[in-house]
């Protein structure tokens, strides 16, 4: 036998019963293998991680009445949930043009309504955010729309993805893009911007009250990360509430996430585009999730059925029913408003 002593192995070290990666901590990233515990975070009224669960669907099809045969565009694909509400009721005869202009969902999205049975002949995909709604509809050779719908919110794929930079929950670079590969994202925004731009953005984008205070601390520095970004927010306001603090916070993300985004521009360009888009008689619903958004589709609607462009409007802001709010935090912020293209006069 050898004198000569075995090397010491050292015991595996226990990683926790809790991965550390966000990819990995999740059993709802595999709802399949773990229907139970999707089914818990659901019943708690939360949204599993990676998922998104439409809003007001019921409304939404009220309001745009889809029916066979009509031709309906998504300007906010997303994971889906509308359009897989509304595919069902254009059919036999009926298309849906889905728009989006993430490169990173718009394919699991495509992919998911394909297995859900929805061919090329009913569904089509298209990258772009949806100012390009005209030339989207253009390949449809000349067939103007009969449903048009758009949700503004921000995706809970891309708010529960730390990689992506919308959320202040998770650590993860500034970014905030909705499209990676176009545009600046919120960090390269901040170090730019001088103390005046960003007060106004911050006032504009989110009715931040502390908008002074902030945009002296936050322009021109730079923040890589979330966390990073959202400590700077919670340090200038110390001497306010905590709660205060977590509330601005969020507003300051917001209104970064719309300039970043150009998101009031591409809705002014939507909101101009929507009559020439629609068919006599198409309706439109547009649901939005901040006072900035809801302004603006509301002085269009006036403004067009004042013209005579739209022959009906929603007189007041539709909300999300007392169950959903508790079942889908998210929705409780959701405005829905909806307007019917009027009919051309005979002449006499």
């Amino acid at each position: 036998m050898s004198d000569i002593p075995e090397p010491h192995k050292r015991r595996p070290r226990y990683s926790g019963k809790n991965p550390r990666r966000f990819e990995h901590k999740y059993k709802e990233h595999a709802p399949s293998l773990y229907p139970e515990a999707v089914q818990k975070i659901l019943d708690q009224g939360k949204t599993p991680a990676g998922a998104h669960r439409p809003i007001m669907v019921p409304e939404i099809l009220e309001a745009l009445a889809p029916m066979p045969g009509d031709l309906a565009i998504d300007c906010t694909l997303g994971f889906g949930g509308h359009s897989q509400a509304l595919l069902p009721r254009l059919l036999p005869g009926g298309r849906l043009l889905g728009i989006d202009a993430d490169p990173i969902e718009l394919p699991r999205t495509e992919a998911r309504l394909r297995e859900a049975g929805f061919l090329s002949d009913a569904f089509t995909a298209h990258r772009c955010n949806f100012a390009g709604i005209t030339a989207v509809l253009a390949t449809e050779n000349g067939r103007r729309a009969n449903v048009v719908l758009a949700d503004l919110g921000v995706s809970s794929m891309q708010l529960d993805n730390p990689a992506r930079g919308f959320s202040l929950k998770y650590d993860g670079p500034l970014d905030m893009r909705m499209n990676p590969s176009k545009g600046q994202p919120a960090r390269e925004l901040l170090l730019r911007l001088t103390p005046g731009k960003l007060q106004e953005i911050l006032t504009e984008n989110a009715d931040e009250p502390h908008a002074a205070a902030l945009s002296t601390t936050l322009a021109g520095k730079d923040f890589p990360t979330t966390l990073a970004l959202a400590r700077e927010v919670r340090t200038t306001l110390k001497t306010r509430p905590n709660e205060e603090q977590e509330l601005s916070a969020r507003r300051v993300f917001q209104a970064l996430r719309i300039a970043v985004n150009q998101e009031f521009d591409v809705l002014d360009t939507l909101l101009k585009q929507l009559p020439d888009c629609l068919a006599e008689g198409g309706r439109v619903a547009i649901l939005s999730f901040h006072s900035g958004e809801d302004r603006r589709v509301k002085k269009a609607f006036e403004a067009g059925l004042h013209d005579g462009v739209y022959g009906v409007i929603s007189q007041e802001i539709i909300r999300a029913g007392e169950q959903e709010r508790r079942a889908n935090p998210r929705s409780k912020s959701a405005k829905l408003r909806w307007a019917r293209k009027a009919h051309s006069k005979a002449p006499a």
